[in-house]
C-alpha cells in the first residue's frame, strides 16, 4: 500500500494516467494517448500511438500604414526685377507678364500674371499714374473694361492697367489661364479682382515703372 501511494504521488507530479488506452497530460501542454503493446514478449509499457503538440497562437502584425504625401512646396512668387525704382510703386515686366505693387519698405503687397501689348509700343521706363476711369471703352469700341489706371499713350491711344475686356456679347475677350500671355493692342490686362485692388491701391501720381 505505501509503494502504490508513492507512485501516485509521482503520477500527479507528473501528469495523468488512464489505463485500457491511456491519456497522458504533461505538464508543458502535451497530450499523448497510449495502448499497450500487442507484441509477444513486451512488457507492460504503453507504446505512444499519437501526440499533440500545442498549437502556439501567431502575432498578427498588420501592414504597415502608408506614411502621408507630403503636399508639393509651393513656388515662391519672382522677385522685384532688379533696377525697378524705390519707393512705393507700381513694377511691370513686358517680359514675365507681371505687375508688382511694392510698398516704400520694399514690401511686396502683391504680384501676379497680366497680359501686356503684343506691339512693341510700350517704352520702358519711367511713368506716373495720370488719369483714371471706373468704366472704360476700347479704342476701337469692340468692348470694355473696368478700373482704367492710365499711365500713358501708345502710339495713339492711352495706354494702362484694367481689367480684362467684355465684349459686346458679355464674354471675357480672353481667359483667366492666358494671363501670362501678351495678348492686347497695348494696356495691361488683369483678372478683375486684382484691377479693383490696383485701382484701390494706386491714386494719381503713383509711380509706375516699366520694365
Amino acid at each position: 500500500m505505501g509503494k502504490h501511494r508513492r507512485s501516485s504521488q509521482r503520477m500527479r507530479a507528473r501528469g495523468t494516467m488512464f489505463f485500457g488506452s491511456v491519456t497522458v497530460s504533461l505538464g508543458i501542454g502535451l497530450t499523448a494517448i497510449l495502448a499497450p503493446s500487442s507484441s509477444a514478449g513486451d512488457d507492460d509499457t504503453p507504446a505512444l500511438v499519437r501526440a499533440t503538440l500545442p498549437v502556439l497562437a501567431q502575432e498578427v502584425v498588420p501592414p504597415a500604414e502608408p506614411e502621408p504625401e507630403e503636399p508639393p512646396a509651393e513656388e515662391a512668387d519672382p522677385a522685384v526685377p532688379a533696377d525697378s525704382g524705390e519707393g512705393r510703386r507700381v513694377v511691370f515686366s513686358q517680359g514675365d507678364q507681371r505687375v508688382w505693387l511694392v510698398e516704400d519698405d520694399g514690401t511686396v503687397t502683391s504680384t501676379y500674371l497680366v497680359s501686356g501689348s503684343r506691339f512693341d509700343n510700350l517704352d520702358p521706363g519711367s511713368y506716373e499714374v495720370r488719369a483714371r476711369y471706373r468704366h472704360a471703352t476700347s479704342f476701337d469700341n469692340s468692348g470694355t473694361m473696368e478700373y482704367f489706371v492710365e499711365f500713358t499713350t501708345g502710339w495713339s491711344e492711352p495706354i494702362g492697367f484694367h481689367a480684362i475686356p467684355v465684349d459686346h456679347d458679355g464674354q471675357l475677350e480672353q481667359s483667366l489661364d492666358d494671363l501670362g500671355v501678351a495678348l492686347s493692342a497695348g494696356c495691361i490686362r488683369q483678372d478683375i479682382e486684382d484691377a479693383a485692388f490696383l485701382w484701390d491701391w494706386a491714386p494719381m501720381g503713383t509711380p509706375v515703372i516699366v520694365v
